[in-house]
């Protein structure tokens, strides 16, 4: 038997835990994020002896569309149906919002399909165990105050709806892989990152271009330490997936951003480079 409800910040350890078991990258920042932006956060599956055995997280963007991210079981328990219950009680709780999104791997893919969920694009996961600094260079400019504003408008265009509040919370968490780059006074690309438990994870990668793209992402690699690099990397340009792979990307697993409902909000899918993460979109 399992109880299922909602996700409190007591829950962060055993969440924590099943990330470790799934070789996961997300820190207790990120379990943070969701309950401090994601009104009704999420979902946990409780045992009969109050371990917490399953996860899912929510996050809303306005009310344009919502995140679906953080479904976890405990490898334990996997194969109950915990998964799927986990999912629907997620959708109960933003059964309010016309779009839903996630991206899934390709097992959750077809589990997702069944519950009406459609494929919008292909990401690829790439990793970097070594940064090739004597072949970057970069005129990007580290992240100001001042030039929130034109981030925030650029973004809102690109990813489809306003998440200021996740942005600013990833630049004041890891500000050393936040970067800009201009062409006179028109901004051109941004990018973000962060430390995980496994990774240093490059993203979003917002850009009008793939010249733009390349300069704000060379930038954070030249500010990674020895901790190798994933980036969460859009199929819609070869010459992207080229570049990556010249620099020693491999690619690690694919992804499928899928939605459910109405796409009302798609962005613009064609300057997003990389994604802040699965977990958050």
């Amino acid at each position: 038997m399992m109880l299922y409800r909602p996700l409190v910040e007591g829950d962060i350890p055993a969440g924590l835990g099943l990330c470790r078991a799934a070789g996961w990258n997300q820190t207790r920042d990120d379990w943070e994020l969701f309950l401090a932006l994601g009104r009704r956060g999420g979902v946990v599956a409780v045992d009969e002896e109050g371990e917490v055995r399953g996860t899912a997280a929510t996050i809303r963007y306005e009310d344009r569309f919502c995140w679906i991210g953080m479904v976890l079981v405990d490898p334990a328990h996997r194969g109950k149906g915990i998964g799927r219950k986990l999912l629907e009680c997620s959708l109960e709780l933003v059964a309010d919002m016309e779009t839903v999104k996630l991206d899934a791997t390709p097992a959750g893919r077809n589990v997702y399909q069944k519950m009406g969920f459609v494929d919008e694009y292909g990401l690829s996961r790439m990793e970097l165990r070594n940064v090739p600094r004597d072949r970057l260079q970069s005129s990007a400019t580290p992240m100001a105050p001042e030039n929130m504003f034109s981030v925030t408008d650029f973004d809102l265009n690109v990813f489809g709806a306003n998440r200021s509040a996740l942005l600013k919370a990833i630049i004041k968490r890891s500000s050393n892989y936040a970067f800009v780059f201009y062409r006179g006074d028109e901004i051109r690309a941004f990018c973000l990152g962060r430390v995980g438990h496994l990774f240093t994870h490059i993203g979003p990668v917002v850009a009008a271009d793939l010249e733009s793209a390349r300069e704000v992402t060379s930038a954070a690699l030249l500010n990674c330490g020895a901790m190798p690099v994933i980036i969460d990397a859009l199929e819609h340009s070869p010459d992207w997936l080229s570049w990556l792979e010249s620099l020693g990307f491999e690619r690690q697993r694919p992804l499928t951003r899928m939605y459910r409902g109405v796409n009302r909000w798609p962005g613009i899918p064609a300057n997003q480079f990389a994604i802040l993460g699965p977990e958050f979109g």
